[in-house]
């Protein structure tokens, strides 16, 4: 509501000062003014007010500002001749808003040409409405020149309205375009790590399964063996692993159904997928408050590779390589297909690996990352990656180089093309 008034009240600020900036392109009472163009473009912008209502409110506002401008300029006014003078305008901007609404050109954005039209008729109308009433006060008189520059003038404004609003709409139609692509690409990346994770998980639900195998085998090899008691103890750990792999299927078919909802392209150019990567990471460096330079690289044909295992894949090493910079630094990532192989090179000039640490990165629940309270990370990034590599016959290794920490994938292109 606070907004429709505001709106209102604009309105009935705004068009009678731009009324007042006008020209008479012939002798006579017919007034060219930026009020109506000013009108006609906020009809169109604010879908809060009612045209009707806008009309009638603008109608007695114009009037009422050009009595009072009147009243200023004269050392003295009749107000009934002020009156007789300024009311035909009334009916010029209630029959315009009233021509806009029955013609309901708010509904046609999509057919701005013919929106362009049905200004140019409505002004037409309005115009020969206001001249009408002038007649029985001036005996002003309406001749085919008049009626055809009425036309004329209301051709420019209204395809000088449209064409500036039309700016506008294209505008705020890009900035919501660039909305939507980062919330598409803020969702590929969560996608992306859901994926990952059903990787693991179904490797999860495989091992339980495998588990409860071999424990229910142990149970059976302990009932010939008559130890009843530990026979048992087998049997209920095989229904315990029976239990997990349950609920792990579960959660696993959860998820697909997640992925299957989200209606996500599972299939990127590799160029987008790095173009998604970079903009988050960007974002994630500028938060934390780090100028990083990146170089990228793609060399040789690439087909459309899976995008959700291959942005999780780069885009942990390439956060990784974030956090490894201490305020400035740079990342270099290299992606090159070679045959029927894919090679992914990410390095960073940041803080490095020592020595002792290398062993072990791979390790899970290995980490040297601590948050700003000393609580240590999950330490689960480097082998989940190296985890889910090998699970598509790939290798990932940490180069031996003195200035950089640069991790090498390499990765078989059927992997990255067919489905798992």
């Amino acid at each position: 509501m606070r907004e429709k008034l505001l709106a209102y009240l604009f309105m009935i600020i705004a068009v009678p000062i731009a009324g007042e900036l006008k020209f008479y392109p012939i002798d006579g009472d017919i007034r060219v003014s930026l009020g109506t163009p000013v009108f006609f473009f906020i009809l169109l912008w604010s879908r809060k007010i009612h045209p009707i209502t806008s009309g009638l409110l603008v109608g007695v506002a114009v009037v009422l500002f050009r009595i009072i401008l009147d009243g200023i300029q004269a050392d003295s006014l009749q107000l009934l001749d002020a009156v007789s003078l300024h009311s035909p305008v009334f009916f010029y901007y209630g029959i315009y808003a009233g021509l806009f609404y029955f013609f309901k050109i708010n509904t046609l954005y999509e057919r701005p040409f013919f929106i362009g039209l049905l200004g140019v008729v409505i002004e037409i109308i309005a115009s020969m409405v206001e001249i009408s009433f002038r007649y029985f006060y001036s005996d002003m008189p309406i001749t085919v020149s008049t009626i055809l520059l009425i036309g004329g003038i209301g051709i420019f404004r209204s395809f000088f309205v449209l064409g500036f609003f039309n700016i506008l709409i294209l505008r705020e139609t890009k900035l919501a375009e660039e909305q939507q692509r980062k919330r598409n690409e803020e969702i590929l990346l969560l996608v992306s790590n859901l994926y990952v994770e059903m990787i693991q998980l179904k490797k999860t639900t495989k091992n339980a399964e495998e588990l409860t195998s071999a424990c229910y085998g142990l149970y059976r090899d302990l009932k010939e063996l008559q130890k009843n008691e530990k026979a048992q103890a087998a049997l209920k750990i095989a229904g315990q692993m029976h239990e997990i792999k349950k609920d792990s299927q579960r959660i696993y078919a959860g998820l697909s159904k997640l992925m299957v909802k989200e209606n996500l392209n599972d299939y990127m150019s590799i160029e987008k997928i790095i173009d998604i990567i970079i903009s988050s990471t960007k974002s994630y460096g500028e938060m934390l408050g780090k100028s990083i330079d990146y170089t990228i690289h793609t060399l040789g044909i690439h087909p459309y590779y899976r995008t959700f295992i291959l942005l999780s894949l780069i885009n942990n090493l390439v956060a990784n390589a974030v956090e490894a910079i201490l305020e400035q630094g740079q990342i270099k990532l290299t992606v090159t297909k070679a045959g029927d192989m894919v090679e992914i090179i990410v390095s960073d000039n940041g803080s490095g690996i020592s020595a002792k640490n290398k062993p072990f990165i791979f390790e899970p629940g290995f980490t040297t990352k601590f948050d700003d309270t000393g609580i240590a990370s999950n330490g689960i990034g480097l082998s989940y990656i190296k985890n889910v590599i090998e699970n598509i016959g790939g290798e990932i290794n940490l180069l031996d180089t003195s200035e950089t920490t640069t991790f090498e994938i390499h990765l078989p292109v059927a992997s990255l093309i067919q489905e798992g």
